[in-house]
């Protein structure tokens, strides 16, 4: 499929990253994952996504470092970025925004299917 949407997903909870990458592909999307924040800085400058989904705490360089890196380099400038995390506070979902994300998904909140639904939601604008 030529046009193909391609996503980023990040996330050092194998099992969440499995998760997801299984419901992301079966709505068509070509994935990518990284593990840690300077992996994703480094998967997001080679593949260019549509979407990248990113977690906040994770090892070497968490996910608000990542996204205030992607967004001062300009890398991967037309990924819609949502930060896809636990921490549910405030300033943490107002902090992700500031940044430049498109959306704050707090992962407790909703299912996976709700959150490929809003990954396209956002792409299909």
């Amino acid at each position: 499929m030529e046009n193909q949407k391609k996503i980023l997903i990040v996330d050092d909870d194998e099992f969440l990253l499995d998760m997801y990458v299984r419901k992301f592909q079966e709505s068509g999307f070509a994935v990518e994952i990284a593990q840690n924040g300077q992996e994703a800085i480094e998967k997001a400058k080679k593949t260019n996504p549509d979407a990248i989904l990113l977690d906040i705490v994770m090892p070497k360089m968490d996910g608000f470092e990542a996204l205030r890196t992607m967004k001062k380099e300009h890398i991967a400038p037309k990924a819609a970025i949502f930060i896809l995390s636990n921490l549910g506070q405030r300033e943490d979902t107002e902090r992700g925004l500031d940044l430049g994300a498109v959306d704050y998904i707090v992962k407790a909140h909703f299912t996976p299917s709700e959150v490929v639904a809003r990954v396209n939601n956002v792409l299909h604008k």
